[in-house]
């Protein structure tokens, strides 16, 4: 049966060239967070297919059909069919379709008390069709995939309704303690996601085959659903995409695309979406497997795409995952740690300190991949702005602008360039060793202090100098104000029974 099908499905050999950038697949984030998955059955699975617009055989499928969205009837008979190990191994994958259609029915998991006994076959079924998607050693004929992917899309692929959320109730979401909104169909969606993984890992299930039905508009609805908001579906989905880039090269470049064009509409317009992190959290992996030279495709996705994610309030929910992407660039090519840090200077938050944090804790991380000739083209305004967090009346911010110090790559960048840097920082550590309110904050000023003056006392003292004269000028001119003002008041108070109007020299 099997030769007969396959004699008459006419295979398509398409020629590409292949991707010179290697793909890396080991990485550590993606696979410890993946692990952490609710168990199912035998734990790890694989990826789902669609239709190709081109392919006749497989016409696109439809949300709306009858055929597939249940709404109290069943369109598909329930029949009794026979386990796998009762056929012999020429009929499986005819049963294996078979089944398929059958679980190809969606129900409304709402309600409970709707078709529990269909509910529970199908749930059955599928927990069958996973069982054997990974154990077969035979290849899945073209058939085989078309129908797969016509019941993987008829489960999936289904309009979110996500609970309204604004971007300021973002800023204070916290991802351990608040409560997420759970899809009441997941132990059912979860059965069908572990069984896709299952088949996109799958070594029988041919790529060459396979990508005329996990195709550009299959890859739009899988990103589509990133934005559930059950935790759950993100983290399947998440290992889902993962290995579709690495199994399909020919897509590769598209799903970069559609990546990015969920990021600007994020960033540009809603600020709202729930799978952020899980995006990052891929690309990490994708820029870890990133060839040298980098392509200027990949140098614009970080200028156009990366950088600007440090904009939305709500950056606490994926920032992590953005710092990797960012630090891995910059290990990648040194020479992009002026771009990345001129970035953060350009989106550097002035009222939000928790946010101030983060960017400081992102710029030690460049910084550490930074090498000279980056560092002395951005140190002049990168210095003003630590100058401004020295002075920050948040003793996190100024203490965490002080611990820089404490990294001894970037004290080695900073004592090299010691007569540019010193000069734009002394008025905040002299003000800081002054009048700082915190304990902490005042020691920590005080021993960079005493690192400049050991390391150059004849520039330490010259720029103590310019500030004395500085803050001379200063007291000067703010007594010429306050004489100016209470000249003012003087005159005022003099013609304050008339309406002549005062002119003050």
């Amino acid at each position: 049966m099997i030769k007969q099908i396959l004699s008459k499905v006419s295979r398509k050999h398409s020629k590409f060239s292949k991707n010179q950038e290697s793909f890396g697949t080991q990485n550590t984030n993606l696979t410890s967070s993946t692990s952490k998955r609710s168990d199912f059955a035998s734990g790890d699975s694989r990826k789902l297919s669609n239709s190709d617009i081109s392919a006749p055989l497989n016409p696109r499928f439809n949300p709306n059909d009858t055929n597939y969205r249940n709404s109290g009837q069943v369109s598909v008979s329930y029949e009794s069919l026979p386990s796998f190990r009762d056929v012999p191994s020429s009929e499986k994958q005819n049963l294996f379709i078979k089944k398929v259609v059958m679980c190809s029915v969606v129900y409304d998991f709402t309600d409970p008390t709707k078709n529990p006994r269909e509910k529970e076959t199908k749930r059955q079924t599928l927990l069958e069709l996973a069982d054997f998607v990974a154990s077969s050693n035979v290849k899945f004929t073209e058939s085989v995939m078309q129908e797969f992917v016509k019941m993987v899309s008829a489960n999936l692929f289904r309009e979110l309704t996500p609970q309204p959320r604004d971007c300021n109730v973002l800023v204070s979401y916290d991802v351990e303690e608040e409560e997420p909104s759970m899809d009441p169909s997941w132990p059912h969606l979860q059965i069908v996601y572990e069984l896709l993984l299952r088949f996109i890992a799958s070594p029988e299930a041919d790529a060459k085959i396979a990508k005329k039905f996990i195709d550009h508009y299959f890859v739009l609805k899988l990103l589509d659903l990133f934005d559930s908001e059950d935790p759950r579906e993100r983290e399947y989905l998440k290992t889902i995409l993962h290995r579709v880039y690495g199994k399909f090269m020919v897509h590769r470049p598209f799903i970069r695309k559609s990546i990015n064009n969920i990021f600007y509409r994020f960033v540009l317009e809603t600020e709202k979406h729930n799978g952020i992190a899980e995006l990052l959290e891929i690309l990490g992996s994708i820029v870890n497997g990133f060839a040298l030279p980098l392509k200027e495709e990949h140098k614009l996705f970080l200028s156009r795409a990366l950088i600007p994610l440090h904009k939305p309030k709500c950056l606490a929910m994926y920032h992590q995952q953005l710092s990797y992407c960012i630090t891995q660039f910059v290990e990648k090519d040194c020479k992009l740690a002026d771009m990345v840090i001129r970035g953060l200077l350009k989106y550097w938050p002035v009222t939000n300190s928790s946010k101030e944090l983060m960017f400081l804790g992102e710029l030690e991380e460049v910084l550490e991949a930074t090498q000279q000739p980056q560092f002395h083209r951005c140190m002049v305004p990168l210095f003003k702005q630590i100058a401004r967090c020295l002075n920050s009346l948040h003793f996190q911010v100024a203490e965490r602008a002080l611990f820089f110090w404490n990294n001894d790559h970037i004290e080695s960048l900073i004592r090299q360039n010691r007569k540019v840097i010193l000069p734009i920082i002394f008025p905040a550590l002299e003000r800081n060793g002054r009048y700082h309110w915190n304990q902490a904050v005042h020691s920590l000023t005080l021993n960079v202090r005493k690192i400049f003056f050991d390391l150059d006392p004849e520039l330490f003292n010259e720029c103590l100098l310019n500030f004395q004269e500085e803050e001379a000028k200063e007291e000067k001119i703010q007594s010429r104000r306050e004489s100016t003002w209470k000249h003012l008041e003087e005159i005022a108070a003099d013609k304050a029974s008339s309406n002549e109007a005062v002119l003050v020299n």
